[in-house]
């Protein structure tokens, strides 16, 4: 053993050279000189202690890269001292003993000209060991496999290290779960969170209860467009895994070191389950809940999938009928999968329901409970009794805190990072998952071609995402287990956009979970993206190419006079293009930033070829300008950090969003504050009206302003200057709730300088409402001035 801890030493010894496009990056890695050839004459040699398996995991990677399998080698190696070193065209396959003390999923890889050498302690270490190796192989023109010589040394940073993936919004065969899991061990994800069951569909067999796959598995159809939908497809939609189905899958992950965690949603997202079984709900003679402008297939009568998306109202009430259900269904669902936990859901419960329930207020009372949010703590402890008792734990997003956490439970932390903070010090477990930086449903372009449910998370922002939050000390931060990749599907409809929605994020993400964090560089990695491209076109994934996306951003003057069109590129060799407007036809060369002058006007803009061909999509920017555009601007306070925009500045950058929460990045959203702004025209003049453009969206908790107020201010010293002007004039309007992108007009004539535009936030989110209870976000984007 001492030969192996010197090599060892050495390999942690050495620096870190990228020139191999592995990913994740290895503890530590050096690039030797020449290369390992594989021919249908190599042989796999081992030790005593190598099963059949470890043979079959590297032969079906020579297999499926060279398309012939490597016999075994007569002579085994009884001790690492042992090792033939001079031997030629071996690769030999190296056990340690169970009492070597390193990680299990520990590895190295010495690759030299005569042979190929993997270590490692248990089976999970050999699997990456070949991760890595795939990586490397190639095939030469005549059949042999190419590695090139290095010395690696190996083991992965969080033993949590998850991808998720929602298939009751939409629904994927098993044949595509199964390649979605292969996704999963090529960057050495360790665990799949697998969302079974929600509003829109129910999907996994269980046989006491029929109805939830029959009924509870499909909708009569879909609406069409973003949220809330510009019509309906009137088709049926729907489908599910039976449990031999779920042990086929669950099979498949064990076999590539994955385990499965399945997600049955409860006490909220419950009206698939309350479709097939009303008795379910809190009332069950009443309607599924519909608006009149909702988008609809079919009947509203009766319980109802639901055909669009957000947050219902109609949930799991607390009868001893819910829970004998609940534990019957867990019943079937625990046997399936051998991970230790369950995922209970947690998330997004209105209150609404129970509000109303004689029998919930009654229950309440009965346990001396504060209020519904200790009815949702008294629900999942509940809950979490009967899974302990079959010996596993419960995990649940992070609301599961909501009166209280149960007492074993572990929580994923989506609502930004401070649930998984409060959770670890009470010594919880956490699995990190903020939509800030691990909702690969998001968008990851501003350019994006394809409807998404919004935001923008970009490849460079998943690789920066650190899962150990700062405030926690030594011990607490001993509770963050990992971090999980989140696939929401509401508008991803088939595979080929699954595919390209995770990568390549996907991959920054596993080398946030696996490399150490001192080893993670983004220079480094985008160095290696360009042959992880190449991979991944082999292979024929479909993959997102925003990283080399045009990026372009509106800035202010230099004194306030106007507003310029920045573009950048990743893409040095080529020369970026533009028009300016529908009548401007001449094709002009980016140099420097662009000064759009004409009202109403759209710049178009792209890479160009040396050949004058396109490369990549075109990008276009439409301006508005008024009097206010491109002027000082102050607010008093500060917008959320999950929505800045550009500061103060995109309220009057020229720039008005048409397509809502999906460029939430061009909004600034206020979290129970209001919009208070103030913008300096530059000198007086004669102003009619101002309009202030705002987003409603109350699915998303995003309401109108209550109240929005005007003054128009000669000077801002009224002191120095009362004389000189009319005095201050202050216009306002009590704003009705309209519909989605709203713009708020307010008239009044008046010479003035200066405009102060307050925007009162809606205040706390009325009952039956998402979000009940809490605080409404105000969304504010461009203020005009006429």
């Amino acid at each position: 053993m001492k030969k192996y801890f010197s090599i060892l030493c050495l390999l942690l010894s050495v620096k870190c050279f990228s020139q191999l496009n592995i990913v994740p990056m290895p503890i530590e890695i050096q690039k030797g000189k020449g290369e390992f050839l594989i021919t249908s004459k190599t042989k796999i040699s081992s030790n005593s202690l190598i099963t059949q398996r470890e043979y079959d995991l590297l032969n079906t990677l020579i297999k499926e890269v060279l398309g012939y399998k490597l016999d075994k080698s007569p002579n085994t190696v009884s001790s690492f001292e042992s090792i033939p070193v001079k031997d030629s065209n071996l690769i030999i396959l190296f056990k340690l003993p169970k009492n070597i003390l390193i990680n299990d999923e520990h590895y190295s890889l010495i690759v030299t000209k005569n042979q190929v050498r993997i270590l490692y302690k248990t089976g999970a270490g050999v699997f990456y060991a070949i991760q890595t190796l795939k990586q490397l192989l190639s095939k030469s023109f005549e059949g042999k496999g190419i590695i090139p010589a290095c010395f690696i040394t190996d083991q992965a940073r969080f033993k949590y290290r998850g991808m998720h993936l929602d298939v009751a919004r939409h629904f994927y065969p098993v044949a595509f779960i199964k390649k979605y899991i292969d996704y999963l061990a090529a960057y050495k994800f360790n665990t799949f969170h697998w969302h079974l069951t929600d509003d829109q569909g129910w999907r996994i067999e269980i046989k006491k209860y029929p109805l939830l796959t029959q009924v509870g598995g499909f909708r009569n159809g879909t609406i069409i467009g973003r949220y809330p939908g510009k019509g309906n497809d009137s088709i049926s939609y729907g489908g599910f895994y039976t449990q031999q189905q779920i042990k086929e899958v669950v099979q498949y992950a064990a076999d590539r070191y994955i385990d499965v965690i399945p997600e049955i949603e409860m006490p909220g997202h419950a009206s698939a389950a309350i479709a097939a079984y009303p008795q379910l709900s809190c009332f069950p003679e009443e309607d599924t809940k519909v608006l009149p402008s909702t988008p609809w297939a079919g009947s509203r009568k009766g319980k109802q999938v639901q055909q669009t998306w957000g947050v219902f109202e109609d949930v799991f009430a607390p009868t001893d009928y819910t829970f004998n259900f609940l534990q019957n269904v867990l019943d079937e669902v625990m046997p399936l999968f051998p991970s230790k936990y369950i995922h209970i859901g947690g998330d997004e419960c209105p209150k609404e329901s129970w509000k109303r329930s004689p029998f919930c207020q009654q229950l309440i009372a009965a346990n001396n409970l504060k209020d519904e949010h200790g009815l949702q703590s008294y629900f999942i402890q509940r809950i979490e009794k009967y899974i302990n008792s079959k010996g596993k734990k419960i995990i649940g997003w992070d609301e599961i805190l909501e009166g209280g956490l149960a007492p074993n439970a572990a929580v994923m932390s989506w609502r930004g990072e401070e649930g998984g903070i409060e959770a670890a010090k009470q010594n919880h477990d956490v699995v990190m998952t903020p939509g800030s930086h691990c909702y690969l449903d998001h968008s990851q372009s501003k350019n994006e071609d394809s409807v998404t449910i919004g935001g923008y998370l970009p490849l460079e922002k998943v690789y920066s995402y650190e899962p150990v939050p700062a405030v926690l000390n030594a011990e607490q931060a001993k509770h963050i287990l990992g971090a999980q990749g989140n696939v929401w599907t509401e508008y991803i409809k088939n595979t080929s956009k699954v595919e390209y929605m995770i990568f390549p994020r996907m991959m920054a993400l596993s080398e946030v979970l696996w490399s150490p964090k001192e080893k993670r560089n983004w220079n480094d990695f985008e160095k290696r993206l360009p042959g992880v491209f190449k991979r991944l076109d082999r292979e024929k994934t479909n993959y997102s190419k925003a990283y080399y996306d045009l990026q372009a951003t509106v800035i202010p003057g230099a004194n306030y006079d106007g507003v310029f069109w920045k573009l950048e590129s990743k893409n040095t060799k080529d020369k970026i293009v533009y028009l300016l407007g529908d009548e401007d036809s001449r094709l002009n060369i980016y140099s420097e930033p662009i000064r759009p002058l004409l009202t109403n006007y759209e710049c178009t803009a792209w890479i160009q070829s040396s050949d004058s061909k396109k490369i990549g999509n075109q990008l276009k920017q439409k301006f508005s300008f008024n009097k206010a555009t491109g002027k000082k601007i102050t607010i008093a306070n500060e917008p959320s950090v999950s929505y800045p925009g550009d500061g103060a500045f995109t309220l009057v950058n020229g720039v008005q969003n048409e397509k809502g929460l999906s460029k939430g990045n061009e909004f600034l959203g206020f979290l129970g504050k209001d919009l208070d702004a103030t913008i300096d025209l530059g000198a007086v003049m004669d102003i009619k009206k101002v309009t202030l453009h705002t987003l409603e969206q109350n699915g998303s908790w995003i309401y109108l302003p209550s109240k929005v107020e005007v003054t128009y201010l000669y000077s801002i010293d009224t002191g120095k200057n009362a004389l000189l002007g009319p005095p201050d004039k202050i216009l306002s309007v009590d704003v009705v709730q309209g519909k989605n992108i709203s713009k708020i007009e307010i008239y009044g004539e008046q010479r003035c300088r200066y405009i102060r535009v307050v925007a009162k936030n809606y205040g706390i989110i009325p009952s039956g409402n998402p979000g009940a209870g809490n605080a409404a976000w105000l969304f504010a984007d461009e203020i005009e001035v006429e």
